[in-house]
């Protein structure tokens, strides 16, 4: 298995249109038991089921998958901070903050500048 902070070791996907849970596993670092619990908490992660509910996941699933794991192991987020960054939330509050601070510190320089020309 993989240490966290190693996601430049994950090998290549293949180009096949399905992959079990254990291919999967082998391709992102994770045990099948985790991908299981990531379905339950991320809903951007639904694999197609079929005959006696075995799993089969896709191309853009391995790579959500390998962007959970990122966020998880390599970023530090919490699984409620990784679903929030995976579906955008998050940025849209941090670029307003950003707008912001950026404004708040025009001012002030403004400020600075007018005090230099005196």
């Amino acid at each position: 298995m993989l240490e966290p902070g190693n996601n430049d070791e994950l090998p290549t996907i293949p180009s096949k249109r399905y992959f079990t849970i254990g291919e999967v596993s082998d391709l992102c670092g994770v045990k099948p038991h985790v991908l299981r619990y990531w379905e339950q908490e991320f809903p951007q992660l639904k694999p197609v089921k079929r005959r006696g509910n075995r799993r089969y996941y896709q191309r853009h699933d391995v790579l959500v998958i390998r962007q959970i794991r990122a966020l998880l192991y390599d970023q530090g987020f919490t699984i409620g901070g990784a679903r929030q960054q995976l579906s955008g939330e998050n940025h849209k509050q941090d670029v307003s903050q950003s707008q912001q601070i950026v404004r708040q510190i025009r001012a002030e320089l403004e400020d600075i500048l007018q005090v230099l020309r005196k």
